[in-house]
Protein backbone atom coordinates (compact mmCIF):
# COMPACT_ATOMS: atom_id res chain seq x y z
CA UNK A 1 0.00 0.00 0.00
CA UNK A 2 1.41 3.38 -1.02
CA UNK A 3 1.55 6.57 0.99
CA UNK A 4 0.00 9.75 -0.40
CA UNK A 5 1.62 13.07 0.41
CA UNK A 6 -1.36 15.14 -0.75
CA UNK A 7 -3.14 15.36 2.60
CA UNK A 8 -5.21 18.50 3.20
CA UNK A 9 -4.15 20.19 6.44
CA UNK A 10 -6.49 23.14 7.11
CA UNK A 11 -4.07 25.00 9.38
CA UNK A 12 -1.47 25.17 6.63
CA UNK A 13 -3.76 25.95 3.71
CA UNK A 14 -6.46 28.20 5.23
CA UNK A 15 -5.37 31.79 6.00
CA UNK A 16 -5.22 32.35 9.75
CA UNK A 17 -6.69 35.87 9.66
CA UNK A 18 -10.00 34.57 8.33
CA UNK A 19 -10.61 32.74 11.60
CA UNK A 20 -10.18 36.08 13.40
CA UNK A 21 -12.62 37.73 10.98
CA UNK A 22 -15.19 34.96 11.43
CA UNK A 23 -14.87 35.26 15.21
CA UNK A 24 -15.23 39.06 15.01
CA UNK A 25 -18.48 38.87 13.03
CA UNK A 26 -19.90 36.14 15.27
CA UNK A 27 -19.18 38.23 18.38
CA UNK A 28 -20.63 41.30 16.65
CA UNK A 29 -23.83 39.45 15.72
CA UNK A 30 -24.28 37.91 19.16
CA UNK A 31 -23.68 41.22 20.92
CA UNK A 32 -26.17 43.00 18.63
CA UNK A 33 -28.84 40.35 19.18
CA UNK A 34 -28.38 40.26 22.95
CA UNK A 35 -28.33 44.04 23.09
CA UNK A 36 -31.53 44.25 21.04
CA UNK A 37 -33.33 41.92 23.43
CA UNK A 38 -32.14 43.77 26.53
CA UNK A 39 -32.96 47.17 25.03
CA UNK A 40 -36.51 45.91 24.44
CA UNK A 41 -36.99 45.84 28.21
CA UNK A 42 -36.00 49.50 28.43
CA UNK A 43 -38.54 50.41 25.73
CA UNK A 44 -41.29 49.12 28.00
CA UNK A 45 -40.00 51.36 30.80
CA UNK A 46 -40.55 54.42 28.62
CA UNK A 47 -37.03 55.51 27.67
CA UNK A 48 -36.83 57.82 24.66
CA UNK A 49 -35.14 56.82 21.37
CA UNK A 50 -31.86 58.60 22.10
CA UNK A 51 -31.44 56.83 25.44
CA UNK A 52 -32.33 53.48 23.84
CA UNK A 53 -29.56 54.05 21.32
CA UNK A 54 -27.04 54.68 24.10
CA UNK A 55 -28.22 51.59 25.97
CA UNK A 56 -28.04 49.43 22.83
CA UNK A 57 -24.48 50.42 21.92
CA UNK A 58 -23.35 50.40 25.56
CA UNK A 59 -24.48 46.82 26.02
CA UNK A 60 -23.05 45.76 22.64
CA UNK A 61 -19.74 47.42 23.52
CA UNK A 62 -19.68 45.81 26.96
CA UNK A 63 -20.17 42.36 25.42
CA UNK A 64 -17.46 43.11 22.86
CA UNK A 65 -14.98 44.29 25.51
CA UNK A 66 -15.96 41.39 27.74
CA UNK A 67 -15.17 38.88 25.02
CA UNK A 68 -11.96 40.36 23.62
CA UNK A 69 -10.39 41.73 26.82
CA UNK A 70 -11.64 39.59 29.67
CA UNK A 71 -12.41 36.20 28.17
CA UNK A 72 -10.07 36.00 25.19
CA UNK A 73 -7.06 37.87 26.50
CA UNK A 74 -7.08 37.04 30.20
CA UNK A 75 -8.68 33.60 30.35
CA UNK A 76 -7.97 31.90 27.00
CA UNK A 77 -4.31 32.99 26.86
CA UNK A 78 -3.35 31.12 30.02
CA UNK A 79 -0.28 28.89 29.59
CA UNK A 80 -2.32 25.91 30.76
CA UNK A 81 -4.47 26.05 27.63
CA UNK A 82 -1.61 26.41 25.15
CA UNK A 83 -0.55 23.48 23.01
CA UNK A 84 2.97 22.37 23.77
Amino acid sequence: MGVHNNIHIPKESWPYWTWKAIEFFIVLAVSALVSREITGMFVQMGFDAQMQNWIFWGIAGAIFVGWYIIIRWLILKKPILENR
